[in-house]
């Protein structure tokens, strides 16, 4: 499998680089924007390890720009690098469609297992494990493909991130998923948190919602976690 290694920093780049190279990838680097859109059209990568501070032009000013940008037209894994910590920008990234947020400085052995994981989710390309199809209250929904069907025919494209919540919840539904559960099924124990969760729950709510603002499909539990049309 590929990875593009876009980041400035030649020292880091070379770091990273190697490390994802001795797990067994193979590795396309580049150092700014236009360098990086290059790359990935080119190269077609597995996944993508993007840092948010790369130097970017006058229409894609940084990484969460670049990010944007890629993700319109391709569901290929990205994986944001910042010294950047703060929650609206890890908030920020994840609504743009980031799978993953890495803070620097960070350990190589952390670095794969965070790619392994992201990897793992599918939007590779590979296809799914489980059922083929799910259908529940007249919301349809296909993990392998990634699509869900709302009860009017109209249909959603699911990132991996969304797909494989809503898979989870659809698998339990009527019982409550705590946070921790729920964090560790998505994102795996090296990522996630309460507040990524959160949002990747509203993200999915606007797809397959009719009133977001009033959920039919997917209730909060506060201080538990949630659920997937838990009758009240």
């Amino acid at each position: 499998m590929k990875i593009l290694v876009a980041d400035d920093d030649r020292v880091l780049a070379d770091l990273i680089t190697f490390t994802v190279r001795r797990a067994g990838y193979e590795a396309v680097l580049a150092g700014d924007a236009g360098s990086t859109l290059r790359r990935w059209q080119e190269s077609q990568p597995d996944l993508i390890l993007l840092d948010v501070n790369l130097p970017g032009t006058p229409q894609l000013q940084d990484g969460f720009a670049i990010c944007r940008h890629i993700r319109k037209e391709s569901e290929v894994p990205i994986i944001l690098l910042t010294v950047r910590g703060e929650e609206e920008d890890i908030v920020h990234g994840l609504e743009i469609g980031a799978d993953d947020y890495i803070l620097k400085p960070f350990s190589p052995r952390q670095l794969v297992a965070r790619i392994q994981a992201v990897l793992r989710r599918g939007r590779a390309g590979e296809p799914a494990h489980g059922p083929a199809k799910l259908t529940i209250d007249g919301l349809s929904f296909n993990p392998r493909l990634r699509e869900v069907y709302l009860s009017d025919g109209t249909m959603k494209s699911l990132t991996s991130l969304e797909s494989q919540l809503l898979e989870n919840l659809m698998l339990n539904t009527g019982h409550i998923l705590t946070i921790d559960d729920l964090i560790s099924d998505v994102w795996g124990i090296h990522g996630g948190s309460a507040e990524m969760l959160r949002q990747l729950v509203r993200r999915l709510r606007t797809k397959i919602e009719r009133d977001p603002s009033e959920p039919y499909y997917i209730t909060n539990h506060p201080g538990i976690g949630y659920a997937f049309r838990l009758k009240r």
